[in-house]
């Protein structure tokens, strides 16, 4: 049995050894920006908030950003992906644009609900993206029923599902991960696991020394990765989707990361240990990225390029945000059912 405690970091495995001493510099890149921009939109978000400029809640991702980020990138533009109210960074690389994400939070139009749901529940079918579900992780039973239709159908599409540790615990997640095993579905399953389901540390969760362990009790291969680490999430998760497209079935993934905030902004996490935040905030994914991306020579000029591109996308779409209409109160029932054919995942681009 491992002596590694649960709120440890996962051991080397041969993907992550490969991910640290190989980078793919156009693919380092890629996150890189992607990171950055989520992180620059939710710093934003946090300043709008305190200036009494967001009308409701606030829930990030700050820290996580790795996790989103790295396993969206490893998909195809066909392929759906179900978000957590932390992974604004998959939203992104799915096509939900930063204005879209503004206008969400503030309640206006111009966004896939327009203004019928408001901050982290977006989404839009036709980009491959299911709408994050409150209850977790209630989009998995959804995510196994895309995966079931792409084997029916023949369509070779992938379908990635976020959870947290928390959501482990439901009968949901059990049944979801015996009937992906048992039907050999093409899916990913990626556990953030970041220590705290709301309040509740993982040593009052459960028992087992990983959630990657239960992979092989419903016949898929689990995989612990270090979630801070943007490569190698991407590494990890881009074999378990090439896999699953190749007919390998399905792949349970625990990513291990911390929630730096609250769970949402207006809680201060104070049941949290400071020295536990301390050392995940000294392995900031997004510092650890842009540092592997100097060693591999990539100059500094660059990723400052980068973020100042990002930071002028954020302010340009906060602007037009602000700007924008809030929904006519006529049309409120309006799209509350969509039709059969605007809802279909049918719509998605087929697979080539």
């Amino acid at each position: 049995m491992s002596s590694r405690t649960k709120n440890e970091r996962p051991g080397n495995n041969s993907a992550l050894q490969q991910a640290r001493t190989n980078l793919n510099v156009p693919v380092g890149l890629e996150l890189y920006r992607w990171m950055g921009l989520s992180r620059a939109i939710e710093d934003k978000l946090h300043i709008m908030k305190r200036q009494g400029r967001l009308p409701g809640r606030l829930v990030t991702g700050r820290g996580q950003e790795a996790i989103p980020v790295g396993s969206a990138l490893a998909l195809a533009a066909h392929d759906v992906v179900c978000p957590l109210h932390r992974d604004l960074g998959a939203n992104l690389i799915k096509g939900i644009t930063p204005e879209e994400f503004l206008r969400s939070y503030l309640w206006k139009i111009g966004h896939p609900s327009e203004g019928r749901d408001s901050d982290v529940h977006i989404g839009d079918i036709r980009r491959g993206i299911y709408p994050m579900i409150s209850h977790l992780p209630d989009s998995w039973p959804v995510a196994l029923g895309f995966g079931i239709a792409s084997s029916y159908m023949k369509l070779g599409r992938v379908t990635l599902a976020f959870c947290g540790d928390g959501a482990t615990s439901t009968g949901a997640w059990h049944e979801t991960m015996n009937m992906s095993g048992l039907f050999h579905t093409p899916n990913v399953w990626v556990i953030e696991n970041n220590k705290y389901a709301y309040s509740t540390p993982v040593a009052k969760q459960y028992a087992a020394m990983s959630l990657a362990s239960r992979g092989a009790a419903y016949g898929m291969p689990g995989v612990e990765v270090d979630g801070n680490d943007a490569f190698a999430v991407y590494s990890v998760v881009k074999e378990a989707v090439d896999r699953a497209r190749a007919g390998g079935g399905p792949t349970l993934i625990e990513a291990h990361t911390m929630r730096i905030d609250g769970h949402a902004v207006h809680d201060d996490a104070s049941y949290v240990p400071k020295d536990l935040i301390e050392e995940w905030k000294q392995r900031d994914p997004i510092v650890l990225l842009r540092d592997r991306l100097l060693l591999a020579n990539v100059g500094q000029p660059t990723l400052s390029e980068i973020d100042k591109a990002n930071l002028q996308l954020v302010e340009n779409a906060v602007k037009a945000a602000e700007a924008a209409p809030m929904p006519d109160p006529a049309g409120m029932e309006n799209e509350v059912y969509a039709p059969a054919e605007a809802a279909s995942w049918m719509l998605l681009p087929r697979c080539t």
